[in-house]
């Protein structure tokens, strides 16, 4: 089951003690480490899980054996990111590895990009884009309350919610453009 819960305050607090603790392990591998996903938007109604990238420069065994021995656990089902409409569709741009945490004060999604490609900049604009957009935020929280709500199966719940996501990208890649948008400092 699905479950969507208010924005909690504590959130970004959440996130900088996993993000200490991946930087005292990572050392300089990780070029950075940012906040994303729903609990990344102040106010956003989300799941009560910190979604975390770690940009790396190449996904290699060094990571993996320090990401496991945080106790990760690799999912090694999910390799390569949703591509959007109309994106560069090499799987190069969209390759990643995602660990899960489970336990301590909080669970979270630790997705490992590679810096520079197109998965690795489109949740630092998706995540920009809702902090200025209230209001798309606002509606977003809605499309997820409702499909949690009324998914009889909670494995398609990203499934159904990716075109809403598209929606979004889209909208927030006209919004860079207009406005200059780039990729700004690491949160962690």
């Amino acid at each position: 089951m699905v479950t969507i819960h208010s924005y909690q305050t504590n959130w970004p607090d959440l996130f900088q003690e996993l993000a200490a603790t991946l930087r005292q392990v990572l050392g300089r591998s990780a070029l950075r480490i940012d906040h994303i996903g729903s609990t990344a938007v102040p106010g956003l109604a989300g799941k009560d899980r910190i979604d975390i990238q770690v940009t790396v420069a190449a996904l290699d065994d060094e990571l993996l054996t320090n990401m496991l021995n945080l106790g990760l656990t690799r999912y090694k089902d999910l390799i390569h990111d949703h591509v959007p409409p109309g994106a560069d569709n090499n799987d190069q741009e969209w390759e990643k590895w995602l660990f899960i945490h489970r336990g301590g004060r909080c669970d979270a999604n630790i997705h490992v990009r590679i810096t520079g490609r197109l998965n690795q900049r489109y949740p630092l604009l998706f995540r920009d884009y809702l902090r200025c957009h209230p209001a798309t935020a606002d509606a977003y929280a809605e499309l997820k309350r409702r499909l949690a709500a009324n998914l009889a199966d909670p494995d398609t719940y990203p499934d159904v919610k990716d075109p809403a996501v598209d929606l979004i990208y889209l909208a927030a890649e006209e919004w860079a453009i207009a406005t200059g948008w780039v990729v700004g400092e690491s949160d962690g």
